[in-house]
């Protein structure tokens, strides 16, 4: 059936992508210092400020600056624009909006759309930064968007979103009736149109209620629904809800993802557990939200969630809730377990349950509606089977937990504690996986220790990241530290610490590009 996404571009970007298809490679590192030529990101015009004028339509010609520069002139052209007085949210809004207009999440929502997954990503490790380094990880999401870009179209031919037939809108009144339809029939164009109805005619919490639902619903794509789901609802609110409407069609999009004939009419094992809960979500206590922190509750979640199925990983979450404790019990227990298993599997699929936590933890405190934070709450205890299962067959699984994290002391002051944790991460990330916890437990230093750790995590991934998923699961992972309860935080951030940077990796050179560009 023919998409309703589709449609060509006046300009071709085949053309433009492949006169920048040459350019790549790793340069040598360049000085931060360069960095103070280049307009410094405040931290408050980075963060969302609920007075500030939202951008309007005149941030398409930033798009299509985007869109139709070669990857080897996109920085400079970029560079230029800022110099010249193009603010952040603007570059942020742009690089969003180009991904979602020119790259299909098909045949999966990953691959190549990580240029879009990651765009939030980004502007969270900005976030965190100083003010000086704040362009970093954007500037890093511009050039791998033209990467992607190229990649979609070698994939699926110039893909890129059609025109809105505005005669097609209905309003509001049927507008979200006709989405929870189509998106409960997998209809792909009538939730298209659904969803560009909402966005002009309902508010953004009722559209979302229903979209942080429907992207736990699935397991395909290994929890990418749900993470584009939490992402998009976080940059939009950075750079402007009036540019909504594209980002929610290829969300709906994204979450009608599926393979094979309409799962509305098959029992398929990606949707059984979704089913389930919406079963069991009801007989979660009425105040369930209000139990108390019991870390015996946490670890008796623990040992299911290492062992058990999804069922039996939700019928424990019913069974643990009703019995007092809190659902901050459970989550610990859902972030411990999703950190043992990179230790188990430092890689693709265990990296996913942490940035699919991170997601699914993030719409669950956003979330205004009763019944789907319930669902969310059980969907991602459900999701670590489905993921430890994934685990098979991908390489070794090493039989460890955090009880295997026992705290060795690294040498000299704090500084040089932290430089030998991230050097050893590179011939021996067990031993720095020690480490981490002993440098953690300093006793009166440890929330001075875990700040110097994460900075320094986060600027390693600045410097020697070179990959989508380096920004999605550092920026998952450091910000879920705070969100764990201080009894396990440090176990959590010491199981992870196998898939952050070391320093011993070559770096990827980003800062030179950064130098070329305001040359």
């Amino acid at each position: 059936m023919h998409s309703p996404f589709r449609a060509p571009l006046n300009v071709s970007r085949r053309q433009m992508l492949r006169s920048g298809a040459l350019c790549g490679g790793l340069f040598a590192l360049g000085n931060l210092g360069v960095l103070s030529q280049l307009r410094p990101v405040s931290a408050e015009e980075a963060k969302l400020d609920p007075n500030i004028v939202r951008l309007d339509s005149s941030i398409e010609p930033l798009v299509r600056l985007i869109e139709q520069t070669p990857r080897e002139k996109l920085l400079e052209e970029v560079a230029a624009r800022i110099k010249q007085g193009t603010g952040y949210r603007e570059v942020l809004a742009a690089l969003l909006l180009a991904g979602v207009r020119n790259i299909e999440p098909r045949p999966s929502v990953g691959f190549k759309f990580h240029a879009v997954l990651v765009v939030n990503s980004a502007h969270l490790a900005s976030l965190s930064s100083p003010d000086e380094h704040r362009w970093l990880p954007i500037f890093w999401a511009l050039d791998y968007y033209k990467v992607a870009a190229q990649r979609d179209v070698q994939e699926r031919g110039d893909w890129t979103m059609s025109a809105m037939d505005d005669s097609k809108i209905v309003p509001h009144a049927k507008a979200r009736a006709m989405f929870i339809e189509a998106m409960d029939n997998w209809d792909e164009a009538k939730a298209d149109v659904a969803a560009a109805s909402l966005a002009r005619t309902g508010g953004v919490n009722e559209i979302y209620r229903l979209l942080f639902k429907y992207g736990s619903r699935d397991y395909r794509s290994i929890g990418h629904k749900a993470i584009y789901v939490a992402n998009s609802y976080r940059t939009l609110g950075c750079i402007g809800w009036q540019h909504a409407e594209p980002v929610l069609r290829s969300l709906t999009y994204a979450l009608l993802m599926h393979e094979g004939s309409n799962p509305a009419q098959r029992d398929d094992e990606a949707d059984r557990p979704f089913r389930r809960n919406e079963e069991i979500a009801a007989k979660l206590r009425d105040d369930w939200t209000s139990g108390k922190l019991d870390p015996g509750a946490t670890q008796a979640m623990i040992e299911t969630l290492r062992s058990g199925s999804n069922d039996d990983a939700c019928d424990q979450v019913v069974q643990l809730i009703n019995a007092g404790a809190s659902p901050q019990s459970i989550w610990d227990a859902i972030h411990i377990v999703s950190g043992e298993m990179v230790m188990q599997q430092p890689a693709i699929v265990p990296l996913h349950s942490v940035t699919t936590t991170n997601a699914l933890r993030y719409a669950y405190q956003v979330c205004g509606d009763d019944q789907t934070r319930r669902l969310l709450l059980l969907q991602n205890a459900a999701f670590l089977p489905m993921f430890r299962a994934g685990m098979q067959g991908r390489g070794q699984v090493k039989e460890l937990t955090i009880v295997d994290l026992e705290p060795e002391q690294p040498k000299g002051d704090a500084n040089q504690a932290v430089e030998e944790i991230f050097a050893k991460l590179g011939s021996d990330s067990m031993s720095a996986a020690r480490m981490t916890r002993g440098f953690l437990q300093q006793g009166e230093h440890h929330d001075e220790n875990a700040r110097r750790l994460i900075d320094a995590a986060r600027f390693l991934v600045f410097q020697k990241g070179d990959d989508a998923h380096d920004y999605k699961f550092s920026s998952a992972l450091l910000e879920d530290y705070y969100h764990v309860s201080p009894k396990w935080r440090d176990a959590y951030l010491a199981s992870n610490i196998f898939l952050l940077q070391n320093s011993q990796k070559r770096d990827n050179q980003l800062v030179q590009r950064i130098e070329a560009a305001l040359s």
